[in-house]
């Protein structure tokens, strides 16, 4: 078919835009087509841009016989520009789900702009059907698919909401450097060899932690960036070697003014994207509350599921296999209660054991709470202890208790893996629904006061929980040569529906407790000044007081459109093997490249 240019044609109206308060008026529309039926002679098309759907009818009584079988030649994905007449649709015809379903657009004149080769995948097929694969070496087909656009218009619309809240508190935009110092932040640094400084490297941020920080002492007091952030490590759902946090820091505050101002971000975002409102402030517990009542540091909200901690009632059993995890130094007893549980399969309880032990806890005891039941319980508890045991859970009968020991955070956490198997899914799947999550709810918890160092058994040396940059709790200040496992720090998290939203911190603001801390996790004086030494002297010219958080962008669109991987929130995004399918990279470079960088691969 003959292709024409646009000429002296201007788009009218987009094709989301027309109601029925335009009728008989004379629009140009552009885009796409989207999906053709033809009814005895009478061809509809649906136009589509990244605004909407708009019907357009050629009719041979009104555009002629040649307009419409000009129109008739076209495919799916051909681009198009028409001329008509806004009509009323027939109330029968009318479509309430399409927001221009009131009306339609009666041709009278056609300009067919470009042609499609044959499709990889359907463009208009609702149903997805097409391979991720195969989506994502066609990204520019996949995006013009309206779910997918939609995503791309929520992220613009969260991204400006965050940008409005955060000027009108008095924020600066600012960006910090994409060529940064390699420096160690806990995941690998991608590094990028310089070619007037031959044998050396820049590294892509991980993050701007450390020029944010700068930024305060330079007397910013505000500042936030949709920053970029690059780290070469192994890929999950939600993670991609480049991903988006809005990203804040500020001075002169504590803990609770750095929850003020994301709490009143997140409620802007909400108000403007999904005219929700949120309850502020959101709920606060330590790291130790959230394991002790959650087994994790990131719990889900949504449904109940609450530990109980037994080690005491488990150190006074009589079977050692359950006493003695109980009752070893840092050791931990735990049991969690299952409403109604009583009705399960001994099969599938074991199948629970099999997952905590998967997680690491060496093992799981469970039984129902049936008079039935009552022998088998008092080998474990004896008639005195099973009775206070039972009202420590707060388990009735037609319930059922799953219990297990053994270090504390290990413990916890494997049970942890088992509450959330059931509370997202598993006991509604059996039945249970008294302990099905609300899924429509959005429920936002802060985690604070985490361990500040972590044991590495590898480097058989301590290492930074989150970072080397935090402020430890002032009454652990004296720990931190003594003894670094009980230093809790000023660290926090903010968790949605069971999924970390951001982390952040005060940050330390004196040299002397940066050198410190740095010396805990096995830095010489030397090392850090090699790799932090311009943060240590910006330091010695007086810093004030300062915090911040990274707030994940890409994780955030994807709870708000309901996703289930942050790659349907980005417009380009990387396989889990970080390749991009659809320009081929990562690539090599020519052995020219290579030798003018001083660089030899093999």
């Amino acid at each position: 078919m003959e292709l024409e240019g646009l000429g002296d044609w201007r788009r009218s109206h987009t094709c989301g835009e027309l109601r029925r308060e335009h009728a008989a008026r004379t629009v140009t529309l552009m885009g796409w087509l989207h999906r053709m039926r033809d009814h005895g002679g009478v061809l509809f098309v649906d136009l589509r841009d990244r605004y909407g759907l708009t019907q357009v009818v050629f009719h041979p009584e009104s555009g002629g016989q040649a307009l419409l079988e000009r129109a008739a030649r076209m495919g799916n994905e051909w681009v198009f520009a028409v001329r008509g007449q806004v009509q009323p649709r027939p109330a029968d015809a009318a479509n309430p789900e399409l927001a221009t379903g009131a009306i339609e657009v009666d041709a009278r004149e056609l300009k067919v702009l470009s042609e499609c080769a044959p499709l990889p995948f359907q463009v208009n097929d609702d149903l997805n059907l097409a391979g991720e694969d195969l989506r994502l070496q066609y990204r520019f087909l996949d995006l013009r698919r309206p779910d997918m656009a939609s995503v791309l218009a929520l992220r613009h619309r969260v991204a400006q909401a965050a940008r409005a809240f955060l000027s009108g508190e008095s924020f600066l935009e600012i960006e910090t450097p994409m060529l940064v110092k390699p420096t160690p932040e806990g995941a690998r640094d991608y590094v990028v060899p310089s070619r007037v400084h031959p044998g050396e490297f820049y590294a892509l941020p991980q993050s701007p932690q450390l020029y944010k920080q700068t930024l305060m002492i330079a007397g910013c007091d505000r500042y936030f960036q949709l920053a970029r952030c690059l780290r070469d490590e192994d890929l999950r759902a939600d993670r991609q070697p480049e991903h988006t946090q809005i990203d804040l820091e500020m001075s002169f505050v504590s803990e609770d003014d750095v929850f003020r101002a994301v709490e009143g971000l997140y409620a802007a975002v909400w108000k403007a994207c999904l005219g929700i409102e949120l309850p502020t402030p959101f709920p606060r517990v330590t790291f130790r509350e959230a394991m002790s009542r959650f087994g994790s540091d990131k719990p889900d909200l949504r449904f109940g599921l609450e530990f109980a901690i037994v080690t005491d009632l488990l150190a006074r059993s009589p079977i050692n296999v359950v006493a003695n995890g109980a009752r070893a130094a840092g050791g931990v007893g735990v049991a969690l209660k299952l409403p109604g549980g009583a009705g399960i399969s001994g099969t599938q309880l074991r199948k629970f054991e099999d997952t905590v032990k998967e997680a690491g806890a060496s093992g799981l005891g469970f039984f129902k709470v049936l008079e039935s039941e009552r022998a088998k319980m008092q080998k474990v508890f004896p008639v005195e202890l099973l009775d206070e045991f039972l009202a420590r859970v707060q388990a009735k009968d037609g319930d059922a208790v799953v219990f297990t020991s053994g270090p504390w955070e290990k413990t916890l956490t494997a049970l942890g893996v088992l509450r959330t198997q059931l509370g997202q899914g598993e006991l509604e799947r059996l039945g249970l629904l008294s302990v099905a999550p609300e899924k429509q709810a959005w429920r936002f918890l802060w985690v604070r006061e985490f361990p500040l160092f972590e044991w590495n058994p590898d480097r058989n040396a301590w290492d930074a929980r989150h970072h080397m940059f935090t402020m430890p709790n002032p009454e652990h200040l004296g720990f931190l040569e003594s003894d670094p496992g009980n230093v809790y720090a000023q660290l926090y998290d903010v968790v949605l529906n069971g999924m970390e939203l951001g982390s952040g911190s005060i940050r330390i603001h004196r040299p002397d407790i940066q050198e410190r801390v740095m010396k805990v996790v096995g830095f010489t004086p030397e090392q850090a000044r090699e790799k932090f030494g311009f943060l240590i002297d910006a330091y010695r010219y007086a810093s004030p007081p300062h915090g911040g958080i990274g707030l994940g962008l890409d994780r955030l669109v994807m709870l708000l459109a309901g996703r289930d991987s942050i790659r349907d929130t980005i417009a380009f995004p990387k396989t889990a093997s970080a390749a991009s399918l659809m320009d081929g990279c990562p690539s090599k470079v020519e052995p020219e490249t290579l030798k003018e960088l001083g660089l030899r691969i093999g």
